[in-house]
């Protein structure tokens, strides 16, 4: 009698180097890396096939029949295999059951919103995003007659009370960014949920989580009950700052309007910045993580020990106000805590003003003098970079609203990347010292 083979279950971390074992998407089993594609079209034996193509575009619902075959591959618009395999795996890598890459975070960001929100709905957000999705947010949306209502989402009794019949999305970071405050997923999905006992699928209050800071080695929000989530593919999963790149992860359901939405809007992922993500980027993130988080803790613990230093936000740090929270839910692949690559400090001041003097003198010095540290947007990277979020990423929101939101003037965001600790706190030791 023959005996079974074994059957592995094969750790998250091998399977972004490989992937799924076969894939439909392309046949490359005789290459070791995925070709590059570099076609903006493909060629049709014939009309119908080429009508075929166009019929199962985006038709992948309950009643959809052919899910062996390979693709008919039409247009880079509608479809190409380095975006699909990449798809693969990002899905693989969140716990979703379906990914959509678009050309940056924010194509993705408007992507998400495009299918669940509309005119005469409601989005609820955490009082503190990123400055251009509070720019969408803001400026744009109120155009189109779509409601956006602003909140701290760690006040339930508040979150409770904003969400509205037109409510249709809960939006939110964790961590925020710039300040490092966490938001209590799992507290999240439930106060949707019991809204949702009341309402319609075609109501439904669906949440949305940005995770771009942890990247999905640091924190799955779906496996705590989220519905999406969305990443900046142009930070932590790039690592290397050469590409840009966005996705929404989600529900199997998601995935033809989704595509639709790219179709129509545009906003896809060029092959080109495609193919690095999925041969560099994603294998390489959790060795690239695990350094950079090591070197991220000391260099929080060695700004907090610096008397020149008023507040540093590190989720790593036995100080950070949500310690027990960042323990349950910034968990890597092993269940081991992993705080991320990011810090949020401020020097030492009596007033915002001196704050905000302190902080722009030891950005500036840094940026002339410092040979580890660039000061540059961005984040994730193997590179440390800082800025000065006030002035910068954070600039649309107005300095009054911003105090309001928890940004400090003299906060400075700094994105720890895989030089030697020693010479980061170095370099910025030199630079607090240029300021006392």
């Amino acid at each position: 009698m023959k005996k079974k083979s074994k059957q592995r279950t094969y750790a998250a971390e091998t399977r972004l180097i490989y992937g799924k074992p076969y894939t439909t998407k392309w046949d490359y089993s005789h290459h070791l890396i995925p070709p590059l594609s570099s076609s903006s079209t493909y060629r049709l034996d014939t009309t119908k096939r080429g009508a075929k193509g166009f019929i199962e575009f985006a038709h992948h619902g309950e009643d959809f029949q052919v899910k062996s075959r390979a693709p008919i591959y039409i247009y880079d618009r509608v479809g190409e295999p380095n975006k699909e395999i990449l798809e693969e795996k990002l899905a693989m890598a969140e716990g979703g059951e379906c990914a959509i890459t678009f050309s940056t975070g924010m194509a993705a960001i408007s992507a998400i919103c495009g299918i669940l929100a509309g005119t005469g709905s409601e989005i609820v957000a955490h009082k503190m995003l990123y400055g251009c999705t509070f720019s969408l947010f803001k400026n744009w949306y109120p155009r189109y007659k779509i409601k956006v209502t602003w909140v701290d989402f760690n006040d339930a009794a508040a979150l409770n009370k904003a969400i509205s019949p037109q409510t249709r999305m809960l939006y939110f970071e964790t961590p925020v960014n710039p300040t490092m405050e966490l938001i209590d997923i799992q507290k999240i999905v439930a106060i949707a949920r019991q809204h949702n006992l009341r309402r319609s699928r075609q109501h439904r209050v669906y949440t949305v989580v940005d995770n771009t800071f942890a990247t999905p080695f640091c924190q799955r929000p779906i496996s705590l009950g989220v519905d999406f989530v969305v990443n900046s593919l142009t930070k932590g999963l790039c690592g290397f700052s050469t590409d840009m790149g966005g996705v929404v992860v989600g529900p199997q359901w998601s995935y033809d309007p989704l595509m639709l939405y790219r179709k129509d809007f545009g906003g896809v992922l060029a092959t080109k910045s495609a193919w690095p993500i999925l041969v560099y980027g994603l294998p390489s993130l959790a060795v690239r993580f695990r350094q950079q988080i090591e070197t991220a803790q000391l260099v929080a613990e060695a700004l907090e020990k610096d008397k020149r230093i008023g507040l540093v936000n590190y989720p790593g740090l036995d100080s950070f106000p949500q310690r027990s929270l960042a323990h349950q839910q910034l968990v890597d692949y092993d269940g081991k805590f992993a705080p991320g690559t990011l810090l949020y400090f401020v020097p030492k001041g009596r007033t915002a003003k001196e704050r905000r003097h302190r902080a722009d003198r030891l950005v500036n010095f840094i940026a002339k003098q410092s040979y580890t540290i660039t000061l540059a947007v961005s984040l994730g990277t193997i590179r440390t970079l800082i800025e000065h979020p006030g002035s910068m990423t954070h600039s649309s929101i107005p300095p009054v609203e911003q105090l309001k939101r928890g940004i400090d003037p003299g906060g400075i965001r700094l994105s720890v990347g895989l030089e030697k600790p020693e010479d980061i706190i170095f370099d910025l030791r030199r630079a607090l010292d240029e300021i006392s």
